[in-house]
């Protein structure tokens, strides 16, 4: 058994090429990168996308235009000042310019005065929704202040 660190025989190598040409049938030509023996082929391809759009009409049952269709103007409602004796002008413009929006105090003793002279005057158009609560409103007052509402068309 040969002990591992005795000293071996050593045996003459044959020195290895580098470079090219330093090996017996090289053309020399000084130093060269070292080409490999298998060629390796490359292929691209391109594949190129086309875009296609369609052009989609619209149906009748299409939603977008059913609105359009079914759309009506909401019925507009005067809110009418009935006149009455009883009433004290500082409490009905005090309680009109409260309730009624978009009233201030000269448009509310106008409306007054001429509910005064013609048994009744506009207050302004409103849709039915909020014109009836004006009126409700104005009835619950103390004391009551009585309106009417008449439909803007008839």
């Amino acid at each position: 058994m040969a002990n591992a660190f005795a000293p071996a025989a050593f045996s003459i190598r044959q020195k290895a090429a580098l470079f090219a040409g330093e090996r017996e049938g090289d053309s020399g030509g000084g130093a060269a990168i070292a080409k490999p023996a298998v060629k390796q082929a490359q292929k691209t391809e391109t594949k190129s996308k086309t875009k296609s759009r369609t052009t989609k009409e619209a149906k009748t049952h299409d939603p977008i235009s059913r609105r359009d269709e079914d759309f009506e103007e909401a019925p507009m409602f005067k809110l009418m000042l009935v006149s009455d004796d009883s009433y004290d002008p500082v409490h009905v413009v005090e309680r009109m310019c409260a309730i009624v929006e978009d009233m201030d105090e000269d448009q509310a003793s106008t409306v007054f005065q001429q509910a005064s002279q013609n048994g009744q005057a506009m207050c302004g158009k409103y849709p039915f929704e909020r014109a009836e609560l004006f009126k409700e409103q104005l009835m619950r007052s103390d004391p009551m202040i009585f309106t009417d509402l008449v439909e803007e068309n008839k």
